[in-house]
């Protein structure tokens, strides 16, 4: 008769590929210590035991065993509540590497929004931008009208600085006047336009309101009562914070800011973000044009899996995603280099992971985890 460890063994082989990395993450679940293996792709695993939180821990095996091959991830951090259940890296990256969030910054920014109107920097959303930027917007009656809340969900009206015209935009001299210099192609208030131009716009805003540089404001209001430091954060040519871009986070500091809006804006007992403001981000104000995603208040929203999913999105494959229902918060980034040829897929690729393999195995066998009991007010569940 085998022993149970054997048993698990072979459980487990049968639903990963990768000798190594199912060793790995074995040990793991068992409660062995994780030494390192030859040729294994992880960089390390930590905190609990996957199956005490509810998780099928072989179903997770099986997603993390799915996400080493999805080159270029650099990494999958998965957690319940508060609590981090499986965390790996790839390719030689590691837990102190910061990455790059690209447009994820974009979720960020709607965080720090929350805060300056807490704050009694704004006067509310629906405050128009025009007394900001006098210079700019002096003899422009129509976009004076633009206000907090068509930026929070990308209505403003202006043409967009993204895709074919990101490049011209980001060579200009001056960001913000260069984005508020763009044509009306429709109402304030009418068809969402992506464009980084109208939350480097935002970011202005909150810089001029609260008299801080944007990366001081993030950092104290934000990120030091989560614990997190900003690693890097690029500047405009005038100077500014780039607004909705190019802010670089480590992935722990990702997913922690994941797990705030998890929480309804709580961290350890410290309300951050304004109470309601998770509510009101997640909203469905329009829908994106590009994905047919819903849009809040820069968060998108999706129905993945079954799930109704809040999430940050940058380019290249950096993401936060938070299932409310599941209190579900996965994060994960990827390299922007040596990207390999058929890539351009990867972030259908990351979704599938998400919807196929995480969220199938979030909802194994029930563990002593504290399932809602009520439903969201904002998703009816």
């Amino acid at each position: 008769m085998s022993s149970p460890l054997s048993t698990l063994r072979s459980a487990f082989r049968r639903v990963t590929s990768h000798t190594a990395l199912g060793g790995l993450l074995l040990m793991c679940l068992l409660g062995m210590p994780a030494h390192a293996q030859p040729n294994t792709t992880t960089e390390t695993w930590r905190a609990h035991p996957s199956e005490s939180y509810g998780f099928d821990v072989f179903a997770l095996a099986a997603a993390v065993d799915r996400a080493a091959d999805l080159a270029p991830l650099s990494n999958l951090l998965v957690a319940r509540g508060d609590t981090t259940v499986a965390e790996v890296y790839f390719n030689g990256r590691g837990p102190d590497q910061a990455a790059n969030l690209k447009s994820a910054s974009k979720s960020v920014l709607g965080a720090l929004t929350g805060i300056a109107l807490a704050e009694g920097a704004l006067d509310g959303v629906d405050q128009p931008i025009g007394p900001f930027f006098p210079d700019l917007l002096g003899d422009a009656p129509r976009k004076q009208r633009i206000t907090v809340d068509h930026l929070l969900t990308q209505q403003a009206g202006l043409e967009s600085t993204s895709f074919g015209n990101y490049g011209a935009w980001v060579s200009s001299p001056n960001w913000v006047a260069d984005a508020l210099r763009r044509p009306m192609i429709d109402r304030p208030g009418g068809e969402m336009i992506y464009s980084t131009g109208t939350t480097h716009v935002l970011g202005a805003v909150l810089a001029e309101a609260t008299g801080h540089s944007l990366r001081a404001f993030a950092q104290a209001h934000l990120f030091d009562p989560l614990g997190v430091r900003i690693r890097s954060w690029q500047q405009s040519p005038t100077g500014r914070y780039f607004g909705g871009n190019n802010l670089a986070l480590t992935p722990r500091g990702l997913l922690r800011f994941g797990q705030l809006y998890l929480n309804g804006g709580r961290f350890r007992g410290r309300q951050v973000l304004p109470a309601g403001w998770v509510d009101r981000s997640w909203r469905t104000y329009v829908r994106s044009t590009y994905h047919g995603h819903q849009y809040g208040y820069l968060w998108f929203m999706h129905e993945l899996g079954g799930e109704r999913v809040a999430f940050a999105w940058g380019y290249g494959g950096q993401y936060v995603f938070v299932v409310p229902r599941l209190r579900l918060v996965v994060a994960c980034t990827s390299s922007l280099r040596n990207r390999p040829s058929g890539s351009s897929n990867h972030n259908e690729q990351i979704l599938h992971l998400l919807a196929e393999h995480i969220l199938p195995a979030a909802q194994g066998p029930p563990g002593p985890v504290p399932w809602p009991s009520r439903p969201h007010p904002v998703f009816g569940w």
